[in-house]
């Protein structure tokens, strides 16, 4: 592509994403679920054929992916390149000239779901924790050292296997709700999948929330310190 193919590809992306109702389809896909063709006309407030017409652009753009299950069709992210970039423009559309205070919902501001892996308060803790202890290593995008791949294991991470995945191994992702950096790539996404199943979080059916358990909070105290 030369230079005026990029800028007309990148305005034809931006096009899509900037309809409001294709907005607000993107915006919830962000929690990592599938939605078929009626919830997501619910969540837009449009009409059937306009959320299909809209689904059929956001799928034709690269956005979003559709897979068949019996007579319904779930719609999902395209991958998590693309909650990033929305997860960007969230923090863009704030005014950044104001003195930034979170105006987020408490319990979506302390921990929800960014696609695949964590985000807010509670995400940007535990980076910061993983930098400062030197457990990651990097500006941006990450490597773990020896004692930071220990620890990943002792949580029952499989490493190697996250390593061989065809995704950034470990990269930052800027919270929209910190204005700060979180854990993203195929090893933010474990380390969510991890806590959920060892029932430190839960997960909201309809929401991005994530809840902190009474064990979960107890773990994150004794393991990494960190008070919640």
């Amino acid at each position: 592509m030369n230079g005026h193919d990029d800028d007309a590809a990148l305005s034809h992306i931006a096009g899509a994403i900037a309809e409001p109702a294709r907005t607000k389809m993107l915006c919830a896909l962000m929690d990592g679920h599938a939605r078929t063709s009626t919830e997501m006309a619910v969540i837009a407030e449009v009409s059937a054929s306009t959320a299909s017409a809209h689904l059929a652009r956001l799928k034709e753009d690269g956005l979003i992916t559709v897979r068949n299950q019996g007579r319904h069709r779930y719609y999902s992210l395209a991958g998590p390149q693309v909650a990033q970039a929305i997860e960007g423009l969230m923090v863009i559309s704030q005014n950044s000239a104001k003195a930034f205070v979170p105006n987020t919902p408490s319990r979506l501001q302390f921990a929800r779901t960014c696609y695949d892996h964590m985000a807010g308060t509670l995400a940007v803790q535990l980076h910061d924790h993983f930098v400062a202890a030197g457990w990651l290593v990097g500006d941006g995008t990450y490597q773990l050292s020896a004692s930071g791949e220990s620890v990943m294991i002792e949580l029952g991470l499989d490493v190697a296997t996250l390593r061989a995945q065809r995704r950034h191994f470990a990269c930052s992702c800027l919270d929209w709700s910190m204005r700060r950096p979180h854990l993203a790539g195929a090893l933010g996404a474990a380390l969510l999948q991890n806590v959920i199943s060892r029932e430190w979080m839960t997960q909201d059916l309809d929401s991005r929330a994530l809840g902190l358990t009474p064990q979960g909070r107890k773990a994150l105290m004794s393991r990494f310190g960190i008070h919640t």
